[in-house]
């Protein structure tokens, strides 16, 4: 497991691509049978990509940077598939997801695998913050999913989200956890940007070409700094950090928010005129 210790916002004005990319963004998630996970200090969220081989892998903690004896022993996870269809199992109980399908992993979950349900391989997106409760596990398909229409052709964001963990869905200690899709045609998201000092933010870009890309907008209001993702890359957004992206063409993403409440609307709002 990889730690990374996030700078504070008066740091990040003074650092290179490089030294941005190293803190904030996480390339090489999804390594064919492999569990690669990152540890960051930032709401101690724990990121995750999960790609099965021919053998089930399991969700193991690390002593030395979890100090427990299973993973979930203290946490909760969420669990998004954006590859083909795969099983995790939980406990003894398997739950089959699909492309784009969500399961919730309570705190206190001690057996977890992750396989592939046919030959073409599934991968997983995990997400995973301290608990203090514990919830049960719960699937959400994304067909049952409910969809909220935002945006407009005419501003290049026309948006559905599709919330899945969150306090009128699946319920969770303080995970909330969902995903946007952007209409052909548009390339905004999140716009306009916000902040909200009572939780950090992950974004996971997917659903990109090869040569496409996001230009990610991250720092403070005035003192923006932009990161490109790619296909598949996760970014990892502070409190203090606005959390804004425009592609090269369409695209998905899941947004994961850990922290002090679990109101969606808790935001602080920038003016369009309020960013350089």
């Amino acid at each position: 497991m990889e730690v990374r210790n996030a700078p504070n916002a008066q740091a990040v004005q003074r650092m290179t691509t490089e030294e941005l990319r190293g803190h904030f963004v996480a390339e090489r998630l999804f390594i064919p049978g492999a569990v690669t996970l990152i540890y960051s200090d930032v709401d101690r969220a724990i990121i995750g990509g999960i790609v099965p081989g021919t053998e089930p892998l399991p969700l193991l903690a690390t002593k030395k940077e979890m100090a427990a004896e299973f993973f979930c022993e203290r946490r909760e996870a969420g669990v998004i598939n954006t590859g083909a269809p795969g099983i995790v199992t939980v406990d003894g109980t398997s739950y089959e997801l699909d492309t784009r399908d969500v399961l919730y992993i309570g705190r206190g979950a001690k057996q977890v695998t992750f396989a592939n349900q046919g030959k073409e391989p599934a991968a997983f997106f995990l997400m995973s913050y301290p608990a203090h409760t514990a919830y049960p596990t719960a699937l959400a398909k994304f067909a049952d999913a409910e969809p909220t229409h935002l945006g407009s052709q005419a501003d290049a964001n026309k948006r559905t989200i599709y919330k899945y963990i969150h306090t009128n869905g699946i319920k969770s200690c303080q995970l909330v956890m969902g995903m946007t899709m952007l209409e052909s045609g548009s390339i905004w998201n999140t716009m306009p940007s916000h902040t909200h000092l009572r939780r950090s933010e992950v974004y996971f870009y997917f659903d990109l070409r090869p040569d496409a890309f996001v230009v990610h907008l991250m720092g403070e209001p005035t003192q923006t700094r932009n990161l490109i993702l790619r296909n598949r890359e996760a970014v990892i957004s502070p409190s203090w950090s606005i959390h804004s992206g425009a592609g090269t063409t369409n695209y998905s993403f899941v947004w994961a928010m850990g922290g002090e409440n679990q109101e969606f609307g808790d935001m602080d709002l920038i003016p369009m005129t309020g960013l350089r």
